[in-house]
């Protein structure tokens, strides 16, 4: 089982499949604001492993004056972007709060399911043009309509119970990189914008609003992530520097039409359906996640009474180049790098908004991910990929030789 580095700047009780009292309440501190802090996909290794040119307010900040659990394992076997989410934000297993994964077999339909979808509850338009881009998501592609919502959620969150606890005064919003990032960290009662591959814009659906609030409107008038049109993801520091830097060019990394396998990667123009893909595959996602949502808080004034109020921010750029590029990739080394540059950003932000000794803050991962076989298989160790179509014609035919069955798989 993979091991997820967790982080803690105080005492937090993760486990609420009840409505109960958080653990901060009665510490005599004055917390006003509880940030929430998710790196998609990092594995818990990864920080030490980059580390050496991490500076001192971002990453190191958290692990030099909070709580380190490195011992810390997740219960469940699907460890994917929803399952892991939800159980960050419930502390329940998959089993009680739902999200078994970010998609799965729908008997009443017949087809596959994506997690978080509600056709009852579209999504808002951002911009009169609207646009399409190109889905490249398999979880997504499952998704029948564009709705969201966290009605298929079956426990409360810390989110929702801190509304409850709090006679619902506590503000409540989440932002991410990924619809699946923020719906679920929202909860029922709270907020959720994330990042669309289609327009560039942080959207949301009718669940949360009848239409954007004015302070979003404005920030997606301004049409951030198309400023990075023509533009390329290089190395932010010497190439010396980076310990992955002689692997870069590797054959089994994904070229994602025209990004390329190799710095600098290209973003596209304008017109390209794959621009917002690939910002999300590089920190630029990151970035605007933090921009957005230093917008939020400003906007929202979250923390500027002693009634604690909620923010989720769910950083979804590594899990993106994991899956493009591996976790032993030059471009996850270099994303991580900024990374923390843009997490020492935001902590800067939130206390100069709020105050971080009136914040409580808690970083975690969702959940790891394997190297690539290839890289492994480099360094001598006897492994190799499997395909589908491998794995259907091995049990068809151990299916054949058992029972006589053609074809137990299709």
């Amino acid at each position: 089982m993979i091991i997820k580095r967790i982080i803690f700047s105080a005492t937090l009780v993760l486990t609420f499949s009840g409505l109960i009292q958080p653990a901060f309440a009665n510490e005599g501190r004055d917390i006003r604001l509880v940030l929430q802090i998710t790196v998609d996909g990092l594995r818990g290794d990864l920080l030490h492993r980059f580390g050496q040119h991490f500076g001192k307010d971002g990453f190191r900040y958290l692990l030099n004056n909070g709580s380190v659990f490195s011992n810390a394992h997740y219960q469940h076997a699907n460890t994917e972007t929803i399952v892991g989410h939800t159980t960050l934000a419930t502390g329940a297993s998959p089993s009680v709060h739902g999200m078994i994964g970010n998609a799965w077999f729908d008997p009443d339909s017949g087809s596959l399911g994506y997690n978080i979808e509600d056709s009852e509850y579209p999504l808002i338009p951002s911009r009169k043009d609207r646009v399409k881009g190109e889905q490249v998501d398999p979880a997504q592609q499952a998704a029948r309509s564009d709705g969201r919502s966290p009605r298929a959620i079956l426990a409360p969150t810390l989110s929702d119970t801190l509304a409850a606890y709090y006679a619902g005064q506590s503000k409540i919003f989440a932002v991410s990189g990924k619809d699946r990032g923020a719906v679920s960290m929202a909860g029922h009662v709270g907020k959720a914008f994330w990042f669309s591959t289609d327009s560039g814009d942080f959207v949301t659906s009718k669940y949360y609003y009848a239409d954007y609030p004015d302070w979003a409107k404005k920030w997606n008038s301004q049409r951030k992530a198309e400023s990075y049109a023509g533009e390329s993801w290089e190395l932010a520091d010497d190439a010396a520097t980076y310990l992955l830097y002689s692997r870069d060019d590797r054959p089994y990394e994904s070229n994602l039409k025209g990004y390329g396998r190799t710095f600098p990667h290209l973003f596209g123009n304008a017109e390209d359906k794959l621009l917002n893909t690939r910002l999300l595959a590089s920190p630029v996602v990151d970035q605007l996640t933090l921009d957005f949502a230093k917008t939020l808080v400003k906007a929202e004034e979250l923390g500027k009474d002693w009634i604690p109020d909620y923010l989720s921010v769910s950083f979804s750029g590594v899990d993106a180049v994991n899956h493009f590029f591996g976790p032993s990739s030059l471009e996850q080394e270099a994303l991580i790098r900024q990374l923390d540059q843009t997490i020492a950003e935001l902590l800067k932000y939130i206390d100069k908004a709020v105050g971080l000794k009136h914040t409580l803050i808690v970083l975690s991962a969702d959940h790891g991910i394997a190297d690539m076989p290839e890289y492994m298989a480099d360094l001598g160790m006897d492994t190799g990929r499997v395909y589908p179509e491998d794995v259907t014609a091995a049990a068809n035919a151990a299916g054949l030789k058992q029972f006589g069955i053609k074809e137990i798989v299709k």
